[in-house]
């Protein structure tokens, strides 16, 4: 098996493991908003939040996969991510779409911490 460099340490993602989901998806969604931010302003700042979203996507997989349908929820989120980033934006998002997808998490925890 090969080693994974994570860009957070293993501590932080062991610890992202115990996390509820709405604190996971809450954070995936401060690092959308930051690539969506970069994207047409700093290419090298939006690849580091494209790269730390992605991360945050696996992890949040790794720690959801007993849950089939918040299972199949995670994966369309990241599979909307990546083809709005990297593909033909088959899904046909825009940035207050996707951001607003993602704000409903961060208000969740914000009433249930």
């Amino acid at each position: 098996m090969a080693n994974i460099n994570y860009i957070h340490s293993d501590e932080a993602r062991k610890d992202w493991l115990t996390r509820p989901i709405t604190y996971q998806m809450g954070n995936i969604g401060s690092e959308v908003s930051r690539s969506l931010k970069w994207n047409t302003k700093n290419q090298t700042r939006a690849n580091k939040a494209i790269d730390r979203a992605l991360e945050l996507f696996d992890f949040t997989i790794e720690a959801n996969l007993k849950n089939h349908a918040r299972l199949t929820e995670i994966l369309k989120a990241r599979e909307e991510f990546c083809d709005y980033f990297f593909g033909n934006n088959s899904w046909h998002t825009n940035p207050a779409k996707m951001q607003k997808y993602y704000d409903q998490f961060v208000m969740m925890e914000q009433l249930h911490p």
